[in-house]
């Protein structure tokens, strides 16, 4: 076995140790061709566009 620690950790020092574990928001930027919510650096998922250049062909969907 392992030897076991002697004291109990403090509050502060446990969570000043988990201090870097926070979640941070996901940074979204505006699509310059749809105006739809994107990753930065990122192809567009709605239209297909990075940097104002069509780089994927999206399908359109047929009204049924």
């Amino acid at each position: 076995m392992p030897p076991q620690p002697k004291r109990k950790l403090s509050k502060g020092r446990r969570d000043r140790r988990r201090s870097h574990m926070a979640l941070t928001a996901i940074h979204l930027v505006e699509c310059t061709q749809c105006h739809e919510p994107k990753l930065p650096h990122r192809v567009c998922l709605n239209c297909g566009t990075y940097d104002g250049i069509e780089v994927l062909e999206m399908k359109t969907q047929k009204a049924k």
